[in-house]
């Protein structure tokens, strides 16, 4: 039986502020969208803007809740996932991108200098993060 690949990545801006909550258990689980815009065309040039709706679990969701803020770009690794649900007897769904890994790329105005985490939330390398997801 071969292996299935489920590997996105992504270098955006964020649309908003992010929002964390907190699951009955515990964990912390932050939620937030990423604009990522493409450019084109001999001449008169095209552009177009996708949009991904992004969900970190546990320390992840904490830092990213931390230091991410409306405009901020960040390089997003992770995994497609789709939710499906019924409501009033329609079907919905929603597709998302569960955050593995992510880097800061600078701030709000895309300088390099964007705030980073304490020493004591750092893992290895210093912009780098890894994560597990749920």
């Amino acid at each position: 039986m071969s292996r299935g690949l489920n590997e996105v990545k992504i270098i955006g801006n964020l649309g908003k502020a992010p929002e964390m909550r907190y699951t009955p258990a515990g964990k912390a689980v932050t939620i937030f969208s990423v604009a990522v815009n493409e450019r084109w065309g001999d001449g008169e040039e095209q552009k177009r803007t996708e949009w991904f709706n992004c969900e970190a679990w546990g320390k992840g969701a904490e830092i990213l809740n931390q230091y991410l803020k409306k405009g901020s770009s960040v390089y997003i690794s992770g995994r497609q996932q789709t939710d499906k649900w019924e409501k009033d007897g329609s079907t919905h769904y929603k597709v998302k991108l569960v955050v593995k890994e992510f880097i800061f790329l600078g701030d709000a105005n895309g300088n390099g200098d964007a705030a980073q985490p304490d020493s004591e939330a750092e893992p290895e390398r210093e912009e780098n993060f890894s994560f597990g997801s749920e």
